[in-house]
C-alpha cells in the first residue's frame, strides 16, 4: 500500500489540487452570476495550486521518463546515449533544478524578512513560494530514481 502511494503520490496530489481549483472556479463563477461579486481569494488559491501542479507534474514526468527531450544523438548512437548522454542529462537537470531550489529559498528568506503577506487571504507569502523548493526536491528525487532504474536496466 505504501509503495503504491509513493509511486503515485504526484498524480494523486494533482487530482486533489485540480478538484480544489475546479471547485473554486465554479463557485466563483456562480457567485459572480448571482450576486455580481467574486471571491477575491479564489484566484490567489488557484495560482498557488497551479505552482504545485507544475512542480508535481514535472516530478511525475521525470519518474515516468516522459519529458520531451532532444534525443537525436541518443537515437543515432545508442551506446553513447545509454552510457553518456542520459547520465549527463540527468546530472545537468539536477544541477538546474538545484539552482531553482537555491533561488526559491533565497526568495522565501526575503519574503519572511519583509513579512510579505498575500493580498486576499493575508497569509505569509512564503507558504505559497514553498511549493518551488519542495517540488524541486521531489523532482530531483524522481530524476535520480529514473536514472538509477535506466542504468540498472541498461536502457538509458
Amino acid at each position: 500500500m505504501l509503495k503504491k502511494i509513493y509511486e503515485h503520490f504526484e498524480e494523486a496530489t494533482c487530482v486533489v489540487l485540480l478538484v480544489v481549483m475546479s471547485g473554486l472556479a465554479f463557485v466563483n463563477v456562480i457567485t459572480r452570476y448571482f450576486i455580481q461579486y467574486s471571491f477575491a481569494f479564489t484566484e490567489e488559491v488557484e495560482v498557488a495550486c497551479l505552482v504545485w501542479l507544475t512542480m508535481l507534474g514535472a516530478a511525475a514526468g521525470f519518474r515516468r521518463k516522459i519529458h520531451l527531450g532532444f534525443d537525436l544523438l541518443a537515437i543515432r548512437f545508442p551506446n553513447l546515449g545509454k552510457n553518456i548522454l542520459f547520465p549527463l542529462a540527468s546530472v545537468l537537470t539536477i544541477f538546474t533544478v538545484s539552482i531553482l531550489i537555491w533561488f526559491s529559498i533565497v526568495q522565501i528568506r526575503i519574503e519572511i524578512s519583509l513579512d510579505t503577506m498575500t493580498e486576499a487571504l493575508n497569509i505569509p507569502q512564503w507558504i505559497y513560494t514553498l511549493a518551488i523548493p519542495a517540488g524541486g526536491v521531489l523532482i530531483i528525487l524522481r530524476i535520480i530514481e529514473a536514472a538509477w532504474k535506466a542504468l540498472k536496466e541498461g536502457d538509458g
